[in-house]
This record gives C-alpha cells, sequence and structure tokens, in this order.
C-alpha cells in the first residue's frame, strides 16, 4: 500500500500551531516583554535588528534606565545617544531612533503613534519593523516579513526562489494569509522565536518544530535550500585607514567626531588618513616621530577596513589645540560619547599598557 504525503499544512492551522508552541516553549522573560509599551517594542525591535539577543539586552536595560519614554530620548544630545550604543553597531539605528523620537515629540505630542502609516513614517522604520511594534504591543493585526519570519515561512510553504522583488511579494501575501485575527501578539512573537531558535539558517532543530510534519523543507530534505539565496555583490572590497593616536602623560586621547554621514557617522574616533605618509606626518607635527601598533581588522556589511594605528606622545598641554575640532578622551575619566568599536579597542589596548 502505498504512503501518501500528508497534506501542506494551511494558514490557520500553521497560527494555531506556532501559537500553542509558544506558550510552553518560546521566550517569556526578555526585558522588553515585562511592559510591552510600543516605545519599549520599538528600541527593542531597532536593537535587535542584525544583533543577537543576549548582546541586546544589557544595552536595552541601560538605554530605557536614561532614556524611559520618546520626549527624554528627543532632549538627549545625540552623543550620549551614541554612547549608551557603543559596542552595537550599526549607528544609522541610533539616529534614527534620535530622529523619530524628535518627530515623536513634534508631531505626536511626545505619545508614541498607534496608526500603522503613522508608525511607518518615522526614520529608521519600515513595514516589517511597524507590524512587529503594534502587533507585539497593542495586538494589531499586521503582518511582519523580518528575517526569521521570511526563513520559516519559505521553509514551511515551499517558498522558492531568490531574495527578489517577486520573491518577497510571495512571502508578504503568506504572511498575510497566516496572521491570525486573534492572539496577534502571541503569533507574532512566536514566529520571530521560531525561526530564531528552532528554523535556524544553519543546524535547523526540525525535531522540536511544532509543524514538522507539514514543512515542505523537512518533508522534502530542503532545508539548506530554502530560503533562496541573496542576490550579493561579487567580492568584498578591502579598504584601508591610518589612525593617529595622540596621547598626552596622563594617558588622554585625541579624538575629532565624525562627519554626521558616512561610515562612524557622528562618531568620536582618532584622526585618520588615507596614507601612511599622511598620518606621519600629522604625528610628527603633534608630538614626533610615531611608533606603529598592530593593525586591527574590522568588517562592514559591504566592505572589510584594516586600521594601522600610530602612536605619539604628546607634552603636557598637548600639541593638538583644543576647541570644538575635539576633544582629549580619558579612559579613567570617559566622556560620554559615541566611539566606533575599533576606537574603542585601541583605547583599551592603551589603557591597559598605561
Amino acid at each position: 500500500m502505498q504512503t501518501r504525503d500528508p497534506a501542506p499544512v494551511d494558514a490557520p492551522q500553521f497560527a494555531a500551531a506556532l501559537v500553542r508552541w509558544q506558550a510552553r516553549h518560546g521566550r517569556h522573560d526578555l526585558p522588553w516583554q515585562a511592559d510591552r509599551t510600543p516605545y519599549r517594542v520599538w528600541v527593542s525591535e531597532i536593537m535587535l535588528q542584525q544583533t543577537q539577543v543576549a548582546t541586546v539586552i544589557g544595552y536595552f536595560e541601560r538605554f530605557l534606565a536614561r532614556f524611559p519614554d520618546p520626549l527624554t530620548l528627543a532632549a538627549a544630545p545625540i552623543d550620549e545617544v551614541l554612547h549608551l550604543w557603543t559596542g552595537l553597531g550599526y549607528y544609522a539605528r541610533a539616529r534614527n531612533l534620535q530622529r523619530a523620537a524628535i518627530r515623536i515629540r513634534d508631531e505626536f505630542a511626545g505619545q508614541f503613534p498607534t496608526h500603522f502609516e503613522a508608525v511607518e513614517s518615522l526614520p529608521g522604520i519600515g513595514r516589517s519593523t511597524a507590524g512587529a511594534i503594534l502587533a507585539l504591543s497593542l495586538d494589531q493585526r499586521h503582518p511582519i516579513l523580518d528575517g526569521n519570519v521570511r526563513r520559516v515561512l519559505s521553509r514551511v510553504f515551499g517558498i522558492a526562489g531568490a531574495a527578489d522583488r517577486a520573491t518577497t511579494q510571495r512571502l508578504w501575501a503568506q504572511a498575510e494569509a497566516c496572521t491570525p485575527h486573534t492572539q496577534v501578539a502571541a503569533y507574532t512573537q512566536a514566529i520571530m522565536d521560531l525561526g530564531a531558535t528552532v528554523c535556524r539558517g544553519k543546524n535547523p532543530q526540525c525535531a522540536q518544530c511544532p509543524v514538522a510534519a507539514e514543512c515542505v523543507a523537512n518533508r522534502t530534505g530542503r532545508q539548506h535550500e530554502l530560503p533562496g539565496p541573496r542576490i550579493r555583490r561579487a567580492g568584498r572590497p578591502a579598504r584601508h585607514t591610518h589612525m593617529v593616536l595622540a596621547v598626552r602623560p596622563d594617558g588622554s586621547v585625541w579624538l575629532r567626531q565624525r562627519p554626521p554621514s558616512g561610515i562612524w557617522g557622528g562618531l568620536w574616533a582618532a584622526p585618520a588618513f588615507d596614507s601612511a605618509g599622511e598620518a606621519r606626518d600629522y604625528a610628527q607635527q603633534r608630538g614626533g616621530e610615531p611608533s606603529t601598533l598592530p593593525p586591527i581588522a574590522h568588517a562592514f556589511t559591504h566592505f572589510d577596513l584594516t586600521i594601522t594605528p600610530y602612536l605619539v606622545r604628546c607634552a603636557p598641554a598637548g600639541a593638538v589645540r583644543e576647541g570644538s575640532e575635539g576633544l582629549w578622551y580619558n579612559a579613567r575619566d570617559p566622556a560620554r560619547i559615541g566611539l566606533p568599536a575599533p576606537m574603542k579597542v585601541l583605547l583599551e589596548r592603551l589603557s591597559e599598557e598605561s
């Protein structure tokens, strides 16, 4: 007798299975789940973009302790916002958070908006993030399609194809069909949790999945084919920069604020140059012949950066003029400013050596 393949799961069954799974196996003790206001969920969703939950928890708690509401965030110096973001990376997210908070103060009387179109119009918020904020905090029915959800839907419903426009439209249609009309917050958390903890990109835990029996990828052994590959540019360009660490006897280092656009926009870092010659000329003008320190490698989304640091000792008064151009940063009494991750590493090295 021939065995027939099980029928594919339909959307309502899929949603119900995930809600049941979430109640028993999902995540319930994350700090932004304790009080699901739109503001708190918004901050968590922005932090979780490109960043693991375990990393975000501490940053979220410190950020909310300092900025408990949109008005506090809108009124803060951007340097302090970036300071509390230091180490999370993708700093445009922090700048957009404050830009959005200013909009909330000026256009929505300081209250986070509760209409989808208004939320989606805020800086740094797209369709999926707006839907997640309103679904998780207010139980409003909006589909979401972040990376985890895309992977779950692609595998369960067998939606193949590269991450192009046509495939994305099919996934949005499936997300809309699967989003229930009740228990929306529970379902939204469930599909996010399932993608993050079970239906992982590598080494998916299919034995723990509540819809494994009906999942197209599991039934056909295509877990590692779905979702389809993202369209990637050929090769990753490599860039090189040279940083001068001008250090005074008290251990303070001269930093300058970078332009608001470009890499590390608005953050503070040592003066950087395109060539070793420019870096050495700058160092010699400020203290003498510099010594070369071990290089630092840093990966961005679209390129790899190698930083060659040069150390030069300055006189106590410092040959670098102070003022709006920069500041002397002392790790023993640090200013509350945003630092790129490689700059933080360099400052820690100098502090350990001193």
